[in-house]
């Protein structure tokens, strides 16, 4: 496994199970999640605005527990979520961790829905995906895959 040695750090909502779920795969016993519920003990310098396509309106913030920045300073980091479709929610989280100086060795994510997030994200850090997924749209014989 070529990122067996990074921490990872997982996106809220589904990606957080998925982040969990790798940690322990590569016998982690430990994972970094982010958070969009603000803690009192949480620095508002240590937070990014959040919109994605599931919260497009937007008002939300990304959140790094500032209890966690031992964990992640001098650290290969992978960050991880369920899903890469515009790449919004994965550039707040890279942008998150950048207020630290922290940059990821690699982005992962169980789908990747079209490419529109290539557009969104640092192209010198490689992305990992299990599957693709096209966007489809509703047409009068069923759903039809749209062009990238």
């Amino acid at each position: 496994m070529p990122h067996r040695d990074v921490l990872l750090v997982g996106l809220p909502t589904l990606g957080l199970g998925l982040a969990a779920a790798v940690a322990r795969r590569l016998g982690h016993a430990r994972y970094v999640p982010l958070g969009t519920s603000r803690k009192f003990w949480y620095d508002e310098a240590l937070s990014v605005p959040l919109a994605s396509v599931t919260s497009p309106g937007g008002g939300k913030r990304l959140y790094l527990d500032p209890r966690m920045l031992p964990l992640l300073e001098g650290r290969r980091i992978a960050v991880i979520d369920d899903a890469l479709s515009t790449g919004s929610s994965m550039k707040a989280a890279l942008e998150l961790l950048a207020l630290r100086n922290l940059r990821p060795v690699a982005i992962g994510a169980a789908m990747l829905q079209t490419g529109r997030w290539r557009g969104a994200l640092d192209p010198a850090i490689p992305v990992c995906g299990v599957f693709r997924s096209p966007l489809l749209e509703r047409r009068g014989g069923g759903l039809w895959p749209l062009p990238d």
